[in-house]
């Protein structure tokens, strides 16, 4: 066990020192006792790996914007300690982990399964307005409802013992970078990168998860080439907790018949054997789902010689910052009156200013309200103080900039500022029972 410098993780090993590395990866909100149950078992043929996401357990408290920022610490933390290639299972955030690995890093997994997975997680909204909730209130209430998104009604009765310590895990952990892992959520997006995940993968879903549930896990295995799907009847989200020997006994199977041979460094390259579409598998047979086979993966447009336009760059931030719901609906909106205005506004406002370097977009946040404010722009200053909180200000610096747009924009306007962000601080930030 070590607690690791801020560009690495904090991690524990299990199992013969000689055998071959499996990495076990945690889900949001979670420590690496959640695969307390299958190390034993996956400790007779391996080498077991698990790591605390940051702020999470006793791991330092050193936040992670995006996934690919978790992938790259715990490939740091792996090549101070020696380790090139390994097979991965992670669960939830876990498994974005492993498809980061797998298609940045090909060459290091032998092997992956992803666990309650899915190439996007929900919508970016969803992540980003329980940052909103965590910033205001704390994990308290994420944790109180953690249960119900974690494990079934049934399982979650019969288990007060294993409910009571899921509440407590997301208690402990360091609101900063929980917050942060949400973002790291919201931005994850690999729909289109799937048909690249070249390494033998399990997919492993339980059949009752409402966060990632088959459909998510049918979306995996429909892109990824090379995949197969397990189905566990009776089970939720945290499937390797509800149902832990059935998720063992699926892994010690994937990993003991489908592991990658090494490249071959004098060419770079691997023996893969030729691709074959393999049956849909599932714990019970009632449970087995269809499988569809996706088209191949797209091909990267072309790049544009000279100055990129701003146009991707802005929706990509614009979306980043109002939100996809009030994004989409202004674009579904435009016609041919406006669309040229939605254009500008997206390339220039947000392609052009908003995605300068010069200043964070907490201070570009104070600055809009303030000239919505001095402007008396109330319906745009609805949304850009939902704006603001998802970039990081607290409803009591949203008070501040309000309180000095009062002394040098008039009382009578920030008077009528101050009715319209409460309303909206109320929303965003009331806990959903």
């Amino acid at each position: 066990m070590s607690e690791t410098p801020p560009n690495t993780l904090q991690y524990r090993f299990d199992g013969p020192e000689d055998a071959p590395v499996l990495i076990l990866g945690p889900s949001l909100g979670t420590t690496w006792h959640m695969w307390d149950r299958q190390v034993p078992e996956l400790a007779q043929q391996w080498r077991i790996f698990r790591f605390d996401l940051p702020g999470h357990g006793g791991s330092p408290a050193y936040p992670a914007g995006s996934v690919s920022d978790l992938a790259e610490r715990l490939l740091a933390t792996l090549d101070a300690l020696g380790v090139q290639r390994f097979g991965y299972a992670g669960c939830a955030l876990g498994g974005a982990v492993g498809v980061e690995l797998a298609l940045r890093h090909p060459e290091r997994v032998a092997s992956l399964a992803l666990i309650a997975a899915s190439p996007r997680f929900g919508t970016a909204d969803e992540f980003r307005q329980r940052g909103v909730i965590v910033r205001t209130n704390g994990l308290d209430p994420i944790a109180r409802t953690s249960p119900d998104r974690w494990f079934s009604t049934g399982f979650a009765a019969a288990q007060p013992a294993i409910t009571e310590w899921a509440v407590q895990m997301v208690r402990t952990t360091d609101p900063g970078c929980y917050i942060a892992a949400c973002e790291a959520l919201a931005s994850f997006d690999v729909r289109a990168e799937l048909g690249m995940v070249g390494v033998p993968t399990l997919v492993l879903v339980g059949s009752d998860d409402q966060v990632t549930g088959p459909a998510e896990a049918r979306t995996l295995v429909a892109g990824i080439p090379d995949a197969r799907l397990a189905v566990v009847p009776g089970a939720s989200h945290l499937v390797p907790v509800e149902q832990p020997a059935a998720v063992t006994d699926l892994l010690v199977r994937h990993f003991s018949t489908a592991w990658q041979p090494a490249y071959e460094h004098s060419t770079g390259q691997t023996a893969v054997p030729g691709v074959s579409l393999r049956p849909v598998q599932a714990v019970s047979p009632q449970a087995a789902p269809i499988a569809e086979i996706a088209p191949a993966p797209m091909t990267a447009p072309a790049q544009v010689m000279g100055r990129p336009d701003p146009y991707d760059a802005g929706l990509k931030v614009r979306r980043e910052v109002l939100g996809d719901a009030h994004v989409d609906r202004a674009l579904a909106q435009a016609d041919d009156f406006s669309g040229d205005f939605q254009e500008l506004v997206t390339r220039y406002a947000w392609g052009e200013i908003w995605d300068r370097p010069g200043l964070d977009r907490r201070s570009r946040s104070c600055v809009t309200l303030t000239a919505l404010v001095a402007g008396g722009h109330l319906d745009e200053l609805a949304f850009h103080t939902r704006a603001a909180l998802r970039n990081g200000l607290t409803p009591d610096e949203i008070k501040e900039v309000l309180l000095q747009a009062a002394v040098y924009c008039g009382v009578p306007a920030a008077n009528s500022a101050f009715r319209v962000a409460q309303q909206v601080i109320r929303e965003e930030t009331t806990p959903s029972e």
